[in-house]
């Protein structure tokens, strides 16, 4: 078996016909393993530059370009990131923090510079910033892995986000999307299983009429291949601890609660509208 079907089939758990095409990147994004324990090794000004090149090379909606990348370097700064998860060790000890923001406010800005009146403060460009933001965080995962660097995005920050932008100073127009910590790897982690083609993929009309079983056989391969411990479980406090916990009870009691219901009203107050 090629090593690119070796690593398809790593990723669903199942054989995919692919093609027999295969070099270092698609090895590189078909071999993602989320990264949350860091070696003492830190990561160097230019290799950060190159990637950081490299997220700016990522594709933009009209070439607006509504995003910016916030390098936390200051100690006290981080110290207070951490606390606010610390459930989540790796923020405090990874060699580099960034987040990344959606920006509206460069372009008003430059809108009162030319003498134009900004008339786009909406649901569309928010999600536009939105998405050039993300877009821009997974090429520079993508150049970090194809280094030997690891990353774990982190969007819990958003869990609280006014102690957030206090400490990061975010103006209006401003708004957090995602941490991503980097760093040298001090484990080799685990693949991750992703559901099946024939549940995400669906060709010519939207189709999930074989949903249950399809998501059924998903949950059984990836509790075999990794059953999710007591602490990883969803709100056991409500439902308690089970022996097999699949990938689609732990999701759908995640989103049984409210999560992060304070973020429009955050926007709204930072300037964004969602109308």
């Amino acid at each position: 078996m090629r090593e690119t079907e070796k690593l398809v089939r790593e990723r669903y758990g199942v054989d995919v016909p692919v093609s027999d095409l295969g070099n270092d990147t698609l090895r590189t994004i078909l071999s993602h393993r989320t990264c949350r324990n860091y070696r003492d090794q830190p990561v160097s000004e230019q290799t950060l530059n190159l990637l950081l090149a490299c997220a700016q090379s990522a594709p933009t909606k009209s070439n607006l370009q509504q995003y910016s990348i916030l390098i936390i370097c200051d100690p006290d700064r981080r110290r207070k990131l951490a606390d606010l998860v610390p459930s989540m060790a790796w923020l405090a000890s990874a060699p580099v923090v960034l987040v990344f923001l959606g920006d509206v406010r460069r372009i008003r800005k430059l809108a009162e510079t030319h003498g134009h009146t900004y008339q786009n403060n909406n649901a569309d460009t928010f999600m536009n910033a939105a998405v050039d933001a993300a877009l821009a965080m997974q090429n520079l995962i993508t150049a970090a892995e194809s280094i030997e660097l690891g990353t774990c995005p982190v969007s819990y920050i958003r869990n609280h986000i006014d102690a957030l932008a206090g400490i990061l100073d975010l103006p209006d127009g401003v708004f957090p999307i995602c941490g991503l910590t980097l760093g040298y790897p001090a484990d080799a982690g685990y693949t991750a299983m992703r559901l099946p083609q024939n549940i995400v993929v669906h060709k010519d009309h939207y189709d999930d009429r074989d949903l249950e079983q399809a998501v059924a056989d998903y949950d059984d391969r990836s509790h075999a291949r990794f059953a999710l411990p007591p602490k990883k479980q969803r709100h056991t406090d409500k439902y308690g601890v089970l022996e097999k916990c699949t990938w689609s009870e732990n999701v759908t009691r995640q989103l049984s609660l409210p999560e992060r219901a304070g973020f429009s009203d955050y926007l709204r107050r930072k300037g964004i509208s969602l109308d």
